[in-house]
């Protein structure tokens, strides 16, 4: 049984808007960093989906979701060590509230 293309870009797109959300919505660094994973994980998942369906014998959406991915972690780690510093820093990791790393 082939399941419509629909039923992997749905859950796709609710993740998607749900990284949106929490990026806007969100004042701690930490839940903003949450839900940028959250929406590239959305992305990830639409490369696989239109790689399998355009190109079925093809596995060029799969491995650039694996580099996606892999990127994504390198990019996690960066962004929690710079974090982590700002915490040390300013003692707190709400985004308005920091102003001593201005200059």
């Amino acid at each position: 049984m082939k399941l419509s293309l629909l039923m992997y870009l749905i859950p796709s797109l609710i993740m998607f808007g749900c990284g949106v959300y929490g990026f806007i919505t969100r004042k701690n660094m930490i839940a903003m960093l949450i839900s940028l994973e959250l929406m590239l994980n959305a992305v990830d998942i639409n490369f696989a989906v239109f790689n399998r369906y355009l190109f079925p014998a093809g596995h060029e959406g799969m491995f650039f979701s694996l580099f996606a991915i892999a990127i994504a972690a390198a990019e996690t780690a960066v962004a929690i060590a710079i974090i982590i510093n700002v915490y040390r820093v300013a003692k707190k990791v709400d985004i308005n509230q920091i102003t001593k790393m201005k200059f």
